[in-house]
């Protein structure tokens, strides 16, 4: 009996350093998600602060961020047209708001993956121009904070 248990204890460490490694790119993210406070919101301007600041990780995130008009573009095409098709042919309302549904989720899907080629995004770590700019704004919106908080201290 003592021997299965080990046999079980061995399996259930097993499983959880796998699903451990599996979600370790989530350590990444612990300095912005683990906090008490959310950061403010980000504006536009901020981004393109950010992305004019950076010349490495400005230009990726320039490029990420106009990458979501494609899978727009796909996803309006894809409603479109898969809804059009069944609508013509059904005059069933509820297949009609399934084929359009699906046919967005297909045309997005689709449409994000030519912004992969057409943006090269392969060619970089998208998730690493995302952190650096959340760590940029977390910098720049708590290093105000603290400057602002330490002047009326003084």
């Amino acid at each position: 009996m003592a021997d299965e248990m080990g046999f079980v204890r061995r399996h259930f460490e097993d499983v959880k350093e796998h699903w451990r490694s599996n979600f370790a790119y989530l350590d990444y993210y612990k300095k912005t998600l683990g906090r008490r406070e959310p950061l403010p919101k980000w504006t536009d301007a901020d981004v393109e602060e950010f992305i004019a600041s950076d010349p490495v990780y400005g230009p990726q995130l320039k490029a990420l961020r106009e990458s979501k008009k494609y899978g727009i573009a796909g996803a309006l095409l894809g409603a479109a047209h898969l809804g059009g098709i069944s609508w013509k042919y059904s005059k069933s309302p509820h297949g009609f708001v399934l084929a359009t549904g699906f046919g967005a989720l297909c045309g997005g899907v689709f449409g994000l993956e030519v912004a992969e080629h057409v943006k090269q995004l392969y060619k970089f770590d998208k998730q690493a121009a995302n952190l650096r700019f959340l760590y940029w704004w977390e910098d720049k919106t708590l290093g105000s904070q603290q400057l602002s908080s330490g002047a009326s201290h003084n």
